[in-house]
């Protein structure tokens, strides 16, 4: 089938599917955008869009066939990667995952069997559930991350220090999924790192390796992501380890090709202990890879679903260390009104700083409501080393600010964490 006869339904209308639209269609691509946004940017790109929320499976399935679809892709996030799944399986349409697969990719505790019985070393972990929080707790050591089984992104997840915490807080992250109890992991202070891999006939290959740098704002909250940089100056130590851990992975899931990625822990001496693993990329750091390596995921999702012998080119000509050195800053806030975002806005005029992107603007109301924007502001610089991206983190983080109509200040505080 020609290009300009492909149908293809794309799961997911944010910002980050326009430029996924925009390269569709100038391939010939007839592009189909379904989710439950009215105003999805990316719908106003597409050729046609649906108002239908993502969940709703067999309903989604049955535009795919009145579409004739003969493709569907999403990524960037668990809940439309899993939906994505569970559509093309409904429809009939090809998946690079099928359903049974996923499963162990999405639910915790069979996630952490699946590590176990492939020997992958992962924080140690225990089902709790409230009315043996004692016992449960008897021989595991706090500080503990506490996380709802099957939830998304970091909904409900907390840090606690004392069973006390846990009872606290125990029914409202227990609300974010289907099950009745919870996941208590033992904490791990290593270096983190958001691992992008390819699987090519089974096989994986590092897209990138980045440190996933963090910091807590408020005790007992989960630490804040608050920058991305790519690549890890521990990128050629890690790459081995990091693909034999992710094709053994792909391997237990039956992912043959297709993009999966794992954030994982590092101590010297120690070698990697994974902490989850997705059958997605990762969604507001796509675009690093891009800007260090050049290789677009967007292009790479598309060959996933038409044209798989370039995809297995692009991966393979592909490398994790990449010539051009990328970060991504994010900035948290507290709730408030807007008044004055002049010193964020003249930030993102220095030289380096290839994106910048404030979500809210005076007059605004930052909220922590569920479905309200994940940050304040964002930025992606780049440069022709770590120590110079490093030094333009710095610059930014400590020099960003946004006020309320008092004068208060409205960002969480971010000194840079460059290692």
């Amino acid at each position: 089938m020609s290009a300009e006869n492909h149908r293809l339904v794309i799961l997911g209308s944010m910002d980050e599917f326009v430029n996924l639209v925009e390269l569709a269609k100038k391939r010939g691509i007839y592009t189909i955008v379904c989710d439950g946004y009215e105003d999805g940017p990316a719908k106003a790109h597409a050729d046609k869009a649906y108002l239908e929320d993502v969940r709703h499976i067999d309903a989604i399935a049955e535009i795919c066939k009145k579409e004739q679809a003969d493709g569907i892709i999403a990524s960037f996030s668990d809940l439309l990667a899993e939906c994505m799944i569970d559509i093309a399986d409904a429809a009939g349409l090809p998946s690079y995952l099928k359903p049974e697969g996923e499963k162990f990719l999405r639910e915790k505790p069979l996630m952490k069997q699946m590590f176990q019985e492939l020997g992958i070393a992962s924080p140690r972990y225990k089902k709790i559930y409230f009315d043996t929080l004692d016992d449960d707790f008897s021989d595991m050591a706090f500080p503990c991350v506490i996380k709802p089984v099957n939830g998304y992104g970091s909904h409900g997840v907390f840090v606690a220090n004392s069973i006390d915490d846990v009872r606290a807080r125990f029914q409202s992250t227990a609300g974010q999924s289907t099950f009745d109890y919870l996941m208590a992991e033992e904490y791990n202070d290593g270096q983190e790192f958001n691992i992008m891999t390819w699987i090519v006939d089974g096989q994986a290959h590092i897209i990138s390796i980045a440190d996933r740098e963090k910091k807590a704002f408020e005790e007992g909250e989960i630490p804040q992501v608050v920058r991305c940089a790519y690549p890890s100056p521990l990128t050629a130590e890690l790459q081995d380890e990091a693909a034999s851990i992710a094709t053994r992975i792909a391997g237990y899931v039956g992912l043959e090709n297709g993009p999966l990625c794992i954030q994982a822990f590092y101590r010297e001496g120690e070698g990697l202990a994974v902490c989850e693993a997705a059958g997605r990329i990762f969604g507001y750091e796509h675009e690093l890879v891009t800007l260090g390596s050049g290789l677009s995921i967007e292009e790479l999702l598309l060959d996933c679903v038409y044209d798989k012998p370039a995809a297995k080119a692009r991966v393979l000509a592909h490398s994790p260390l990449f010539e051009t050195h990328a970060a991504g800053l994010y900035f948290h806030g507290r709730d408030g009104e807007v008044a004055d975002t002049s010193a964020i806005d003249e930030l993102g005029t220095l030289p380096g700083v290839v994106e910048y992107l404030p979500f809210y603007r005076p007059g605004d109301a930052i909220s922590h409501e569920r479905g309200a924007k994940p940050y304040v502001a964002r930025y992606y610089v780049t440069g022709s080393s770590r120590e110079s991206v490093d030094a333009l983190s710095h610059t930014i983080m400590d020099q960003a600010s946004v006020l309320d109509p008092d004068g208060n200040e409205l960002l969480l505080r971010t000194a840079a964490t460059a290692r």
